[in-house]
């Protein structure tokens, strides 16, 4: 079982994420519309991938990953309309909003493969 937790406040696309990762092989995912709610649902089920928008509407895709990614390396994506996150996490593996299946195939490909090699709580 593969699980993802996806980070973003607009409900559309978040679903379109799971609908595009759940044809990916994710089994289940969750999705947080805030930096908060990110973290406990982290807390609740230690995900497999996480896909994060940068800024959200209460709080930060960035900041909840760098916390949940604390102590423990897990893949992260971060999707994004703002090409300026290469200027606060220069390692981030970043999918740009708009995307298609084959773009999310893969970044999530490249997320995996990157976190198994680098650790994200040295990065963050």
């Amino acid at each position: 079982m593969k699980h993802a937790l996806i980070i973003e406040d607009s409900e559309i696309i978040s679903l379109m994420i799971e609908d595009e990762l759940a044809e990916l092989g994710f089994t289940s995912s969750a999705k947080a519309a805030s930096q908060s709610q990110a973290i406990q649902l982290a807390e609740d089920m230690c995900p497999d991938l996480i896909t994060a928008d940068d800024r959200l509407s209460d709080g930060s895709g960035i900041a909840a990953v760098r916390h949940i990614c604390r102590h423990e390396a897990i893949p992260v994506l971060f999707i994004t309309g703002d090409p300026h996150i290469k200027d606060a996490i220069p390692d981030a593996v970043i999918l740009e909003k708009p995307f298609t299946h084959a773009d999310l195939a893969h970044a999530v490909r490249l997320a995996l493969e990157t976190a198994r090699i680098y650790s994200y709580v040295h990065v963050l």
